[in-house]
């Protein structure tokens, strides 16, 4: 079985697995305060052009945007997210156990816009009774989002100004961020992120890292008592400089980068396949997740060899799929599959 469901499948690239073995018996304090994760939060700070920015490693999406979100709000308020987003389906309602509610708006590509948060704000402070429900104070996007779009940098600053005008913490999900920041159309850098956010983090365990995400805080507010939250949260890892180590690796060449380069290659391959079939897509993007509607049939013919990750039903004979390929996704696979799908009559 070739597996192209997921961007997390493999373990880690064989630099970063060879810098924790040179590493392995070597002492040094915990809980991410060693001489490594000071080095790669140096790193960060240069490639995101932001010298002041708190910079904080945690094992994991979920405890990160749990996290996060805890540290910024208080419990009366709430986050506004896509209706897609990750925290509003896809993390069994971390956000709303610890107290705060998602504000879910709709989106047929993944993407709010400034817009929509606007109004969203608006309406509340507007209503008389707007001290019965729950204020918005944080807003929480992905870059690139569940579907693989992306927001553009106007985009992107048309957001960040609602956001200070109507003084809301504006979060960015970077899980894939290196998927996005190699992507064809792209146009937001990480600096941008770093200067239009209050937070955001560069994810590793969907681009070449083991496990662990770097969380970038440019708030002054958000930074005060953060790694008590983290501790409590379950975010911080005891044997910290192992999440050091990674990012380290990552970041001390241009080697993130280039491995999510490749996976955005072997996504345009594939999409390049089914642009000449005429498969028809469910939303359009340009990074490592494609989603194809194919007919049930073939699908199934398919499924004998690759395993792909069910995305919705389209009609009583199609369905969506998501095809995503990592910064592991070897070329012998892509071509296969290529071949196969050229075969489709």
């Amino acid at each position: 079985m070739i597996y192209f469901n997921c961007d997390y499948n493999e373990g880690a690239h064989e630099k970063v697995m060879q810098r924790l073995m040179e590493t392995n018996r070597e002492q040094t304090i915990g809980y991410g305060c060693d001489d490594y994760c000071e080095k790669a939060r140096k790193l960060i700070r240069e490639k995101c052009q932001a010298p002041e920015a708190d910079v904080h490693f945690l094992v994991g999406g979920t405890q990160t945007n749990a996290t996060v979100i805890a540290a910024a709000l208080r419990t009366h308020q709430g986050v506004i997210a896509a209706q897609s987003g990750h925290i509003n389906v896809h993390e069994t309602g971390a956000i709303e156990a610890d107290g705060h509610k998602v504000l879910a708006l709709p989106s047929e590509d993944g993407k709010i816009t400034a817009e929509q948060v606007e109004k969203c704000y608006v309406t509340h402070v507007s209503d008389g009774a707007f001290e019965h429900m729950v204020q918005p104070k944080m807003v929480y996007i992905s870059q690139p989002t569940e579907l693989g779009t992306q927001y553009t940098l106007a985009e992107l600053e048309a957001l960040s100004a609602v956001c200070r005008r109507n003084h809301l913490f504006l979060f960015v999900d970077g899980a894939r961020l290196g998927y996005g920041l190699m992507a064809a159309d792209n146009d937001v850098t990480m600096a941008d992120l770093a200067r239009l956010t209050d937070v955001f983090y560069i994810g590793g365990t969907k681009v070449g890292a083991l496990f662990g995400e770097a969380v970038v805080i440019s708030n002054p507010y958000l930074k005060e008592d953060f790694r008590y939250v983290m501790k409590q949260k379950g975010g911080m890892l005891a044997k910290g400089r192992l999440l050091g180590i990674q990012f380290l690796a990552l970041f001390e060449s241009d080697l993130y980068l280039e491995i999510a380069a490749h996976a955005d290659k072997m996504a345009d391959q594939i999409r390049e396949v089914l642009y000449q079939k005429q498969i028809p897509f469910l939303v359009e993007n340009s990074t490592n997740q494609i989603f194809a509607i194919l007919p049930d049939e073939i699908l199934d013919k398919l499924s004998e060899k690759y395993c792909f990750s069910y995305q919705e039903r389209i009609d009583e004979t199609h369905s969506a799929v998501r095809i995503c390929t990592s910064w592991a996704t070897e070329k012998e696979s892509v071509d296969e599959l290529c071949k196969d799908l050229a075969e489709i009559s």
